[in-house]
């Protein structure tokens, strides 16, 4: 069907609510083509696009079509999943309540149990009640750190990890066969909650979270002695970390904690930041300022959905540094083996995950105590699978897991990425610091004058629409079939190709990889540093991803500059 027969179907639509038809009225051509040229497909963390009418968009038929593919799975099993059910949570979005509410009408109409929470919660929360209420699946209802147009639908296994490939395909066929979202069958609410097929769910759960989350810390003395009257300011970036993030650092026994009130309202609009994500210093303008007022060592702020944390130290000359992803995944690695080697709990099967993107200096850290470090694919399901294989072979101890998206996991019983846990990580470290009479940033150079200096830069290009698509496949087809032979003048030592599954060496020995097929290049240099290049599987880009490793921090910043421009100069 092409764009134009799809946007007729939907103006035809007789029951279309008033504000979806309104959209259909003001869309010009190109909006037209780009709200119904496709599907929104399911990526490597679910759903996520723009909220409005059309089948490329996140609309409550949208909705209703993914949970109705996800009803027939559960069908499909024919043992007791419809009881066990699927757990609901969303976060503070446009339309976010009505989402959660419309797939518990379409499961309900299914026969299905559903548990949904009464307000907004983290991800890592619903993760956690999956495993709790030991449901068969869970909906997460987020766009994650997406600016605010956006909103987004990720599907979680009965492990509490995102749906693992082969029933996320199997989703995505039944997803697929429905042929008319306006066709989708929905149960009354008001009288499937009274019936009690939908349960709505809130403080129990959070209770088992936060008793859960005490043992993630792990030296309560030092936090006694040098975390109580330190300063941390904190923001949920108007989102859904505001609902656990105080209260476990209240119950951990940081005493000193300042909140950025502006940004503790869930907010749709994000409007005092322009864009909800930890990673990007500009996020942290009003947490800075309040740090400032307060003398805070260290500010941190969570997403919208609370999966991914940010940090900020202070640094000598009263400024603050905004850490990257692989500096906190350094530091909080460093950290927990340090302080388990200490009180001498390190178990001599001790494990590290991350993805293939993530820096190697948390390699180098992990290997130093003897630990071993699994690379797996991008996407924490992954590391939630490894989790999982840990546990049924008794074979290794999971100490931590991170991604270089800001992403990390402490304890297991979540499995997802988990920003409390983060937090609470991140205020005991910069206590261990602070006992030292030092700060996060002195750690880190401690770190790199231990084990190199280890540098990384992510370049991200969006390229939209329909062309953008074509865009992204040609520069990974040039890559492939035309790709450089060297970088900064240092040779290619192997090249990895996720997707054909084999790796070549300079001497053109091929060797097989292990990991499940995945559309990444990575190419290991002879100084061991890496580029490696891959789409986005949650938004419309490109990403390329540079590290190195130099003498200096000087010489690892020279060897990115030198790569960047050469990757412009390939992708041009």
């Amino acid at each position: 069907m092409t764009y134009q027969e799809n946007y007729q179907k939907w103006l035809d639509f007789a029951d279309l609510p008033d504000y979806l038809r309104q959209d259909l009225n003001n869309m010009d051509e190109k909006t037209k083509e780009d709200a119904f040229y496709t599907n929104l497909e399911f990526g490597t963390a679910g759903m996520r696009g723009l909220i409005g009418a059309g089948t490329n968009r996140i609309n409550i038929y949208v909705v209703r079509q993914a949970t109705e593919g996800l009803a027939r799975l559960i069908e499909s099993k024919g043992g007791d999943e419809k009881e066990r059910g699927v757990a609901i949570a969303y976060d503070s979005r446009h339309f976010s309540p009505e989402f959660a509410f419309e797939s518990a009408a379409v499961l309900a109409k299914h026969g299905i149990k559903s548990y949904v929470f009464e307000s907004l919660r983290p991800t890592p929360e619903l993760s956690f009640a999956v495993r709790h209420l030991n449901c068969f699946a869970g909906i997460m209802v987020t766009a994650s750190h997406n600016p605010a147009p956006f909103n987004g639908y990720k599907v979680y296994g009965e492990d509490g990890g995102q749906m693992p490939p082969h029933d996320a395909d199997a989703l995505t066929t039944y997803i697929r066969a429905i042929e008319n979202p306006f066709a989708v069958e929905v149960a009354d609410v008001e009288a499937e909650k009274a019936s009690g097929l939908i349960e709505v769910i809130g403080e129990a759960v959070d209770v088992e979270y936060l008793k859960e989350v005490k043992d993630v810390n792990i030296n309560p003395a030092l936090i006694e002695e040098f975390g109580k009257d330190m300063k941390i300011v904190y923001t949920p970036l108007h989102g859904t970390g505001e609902m656990l993030a105080r209260r476990a650092l209240a119950q951990a026994g940081f005493d000193s904690v300042q909140v950025v009130e502006a940004q503790a309202t869930a907010d749709p609009d994000f409007s005092t930041v322009k864009s909800p994500n930890p990673e990007s210093q500009a996020a942290f303008a009003l947490a800075e300022e309040l740090g400032r007022q307060v003398g805070a060592d260290v500010l941190v702020a969570t997403d919208p959905d609370a999966d991914r944390v940010g940090v900020e130290v202070l640094q000598k000359d009263g400024s603050y540094l905004n850490l990257s992803g692989n500096q906190i995944g350094a530091i909080m690695a460093k950290y927990i083996l340090e302080a388990h080697k200490s009180a001498g709990t390190l178990p001599a099967n001790a494990a590290l995950c991350k993805s293939i993107v993530s820096t190697d200096l948390v390699t180098k850290i992990a290997e130093s105590y003897g630990a071993t470090m699994f690379n797996v694919l991008t996407g924490f399901k992954f590391i939630a699978e490894k989790i999982q294989e840990f546990e049924e072979k008794h074979n290794h101890t999971y100490m931590m897991g991170f991604e270089e998206s800001f992403g990390y996991l402490i304890k297991p019983f979540v499995r997802d990425k988990d920003a409390i846990q983060a937090v609470l990580v991140v205020a005991e470290l910069a206590a261990y610091y602070r006992s030292r009479g030092l700060t996060l940033a002195d750690g880190i150079e401690e770190i790199y004058k231990e084990y190199g200096y280890y540098a990384e830069k992510t370049i991200s290009v969006t390229l939209s629409g329909v062309d953008g698509a074509e865009q992204i496949k040609a520069i990974m087809a040039k890559f492939r079939d035309n790709g450089p032979k060297e970088w900064n003048q240092t040779a290619i030592t192997v090249v990895e190709d996720f997707k054909a599954q084999t790796a070549t060496a300079a001497d053109g020995t091929v060797t097989n990889l292990t990991t499940p097929p995945s559309d990444v290049l990575k190419y290991t240099l002879a100084d061991g540093s890496w580029i490696a290049v891959r789409p986005s599987g949650t938004e419309p880009k490109i990403k390329f991803y540079i590290a190195v490793v130099g003498d200096s921090n000087e010489d690892s910043q020279a060897k990115i500059t030198n790569i960047e421009a050469e990757i412009n100069a390939f992708v041009k």
